[in-house]
């Protein structure tokens, strides 16, 4: 989807009146890789303490992370999962995390999704708010749901289970 001009947008919420909700179900993978050649995170600040801390409290990452079909690495890339990630758990390690996925193929290739939230990167399941969209996904709502399918902390790598339920117009 081409990026709309102020026209086309303002259009386009003076149809939403007529607009009806629609809900989008999407599941896809993230790689985070830390280390190596190429990675897709690096750390860009710390706290003082933050190598002291059991749980990194304090370390702040930003990642690009690539966005596949499935959980290989090699699979197709539907999108970049673009944003940061700060450790924000003094008792347990807890993720503060606030991206964007943005496709790049398919049906909602330039579109973007927004979300904030929590990921207690420990528990099998976390939940994370989806606070808003573009293109297809304009003014979008919803809920995402994150589990560990790959982990390996001395490789730096994890590859991360991601389900979308989003709620648009």
């Amino acid at each position: 989807m081409a990026m709309a001009d102020s026209n086309e947008v303002d259009e386009w919420f003076g149809n939403l009146q007529h607009a009806k909700e629609r809900t989008t179900r999407l599941h896809f993978y993230f790689h985070d890789t830390t280390s190596g050649k190429n990675p897709s995170a690096r750390r860009v600040a710390q706290a003082p303490s933050t190598n002291k801390s059991p749980t990194f409290f304090g370390l702040i990452n930003m990642m690009d992370d690539p966005l596949t079909e499935g959980p290989e690495a090699t699979s197709k890339l539907v999108g970049r999962g673009q944003g940061l990630y700060a450790s924000s758990g003094l008792d347990e390690l807890s993720l503060l995390m606030a991206w964007n996925v943005i496709f790049k193929s398919g049906d909602y290739n330039g579109s973007s999704l927004t979300i904030l939230g929590r990921n207690p990167t420990t528990h099998p399941l976390r939940e994370m708010s989806i606070v808003g969209g573009t293109g297809v996904f304009r003014m979008a709502r919803g809920v995402v749901t994150l589990k560990t399918y790959f982990f390996n902390s001395s490789a730096g790598v994890a590859v991360v289970q991601v389900d979308v339920v989003a709620i648009h117009y």
